[in-house]
């Protein structure tokens, strides 16, 4: 097994990418706390790691908040007496709008739980890695922080934050034997998706979407939860620094 007495983190993990990736790091040997602000879904994925006779605990968290937190990585902590890898994953997205219809208020939001998100999560899992002399942080940006379309401003803008977080916290970490690398998912079939588009114009969008993408399809989220299972692993031992594309050549 990968992940064989590691500890791991899924912000998110309460559907799509994060449930994806709870199920297969919990498969592969790992403990799994699953941290949502979505308290249903994060219980359904503790219920279906336990289900398959593996370990998890569900932490209530709105990533944007330090408070919480804070809280969750003292929890997982205290549930689990350490933690290897934190897999920073929430994330909102944004309906197709132009920039001057962009209300204040959906930037800020967006911004919050995007990039500040991820920070936080770094901000206070950081101390506990370096204590135990080394980790692995990997962060969910998208294919929309290098490659952005029309309409995507907000969403564009905190994916390409993330990126550039990943790679600053990289080279600030590597001393202590922290990896810190990032996924950029290409548009990814999960509700995610279906909450930021209207239900008349989803399949359209997608059909849209899937002419860009050269292999033809869209994500799933068991191809993030592959190369997150990669970074997160000794396999990439040598890996620091990398956002990793898994576009379906979207970005060529």
């Amino acid at each position: 097994m990968k992940l064989s007495n590691r500890v791991a983190l899924i912000t998110g993990g309460g559907s799509g990418i994060g449930r994806a990736s709870a199920l297969l790091f919990s498969a592969e040997g790992a403990r799994i706390a699953v941290a949502d602000i979505d308290e249903k879904g994060g219980r359904q994925t503790v219920d279906a790691i336990q289900g398959k006779g593996g370990s998890a605990v569900f932490v209530r968290v709105d990533v944007s908040k330090a408070a919480d937190v804070e809280r969750m990585i003292k929890t997982t902590v205290e549930q689990y007496g350490k933690l290897d890898i934190l897999f920073n994953n929430a994330g909102i997205g944004a309906p197709f709008v132009p920039c001057e219809e962009v209300e204040e208020s959906f930037w800020d939001r967006t911004i919050a739980v995007n990039a500040k998100g991820i920070f936080l999560g770094c901000k206070y899992a950081i101390p506990v890695l370096k204590r135990q002399g080394g980790g692995v942080i990997i962060n969910t940006a998208s294919i929309a922080g290098v490659r952005p379309r029309p309409g995507q401003v907000v969403y564009s803008t905190s994916k390409a934050a993330a990126i550039m977080l990943t790679k600053a916290l990289a080279i600030e970490l590597a001393p202590f034997k922290i990896r810190v690398n990032c996924i950029n998912p290409v548009v990814t079939d999960t509700a995610f998706l279906e909450k930021n588009i209207e239900a008349s114009q989803l399949e359209g969008a997608k059909a849209a979407m899937l002419s860009t993408v050269p292999l033809g399809r869209l994500g799933q989220p068991e191809d993030m939860a592959n190369a997150a299972l990669y970074l997160a692993s000794d396999e990439s031992s040598l890996v620091t620094g990398l956002c990793l594309d898994v576009d379906g050549g979207r970005s060529i």
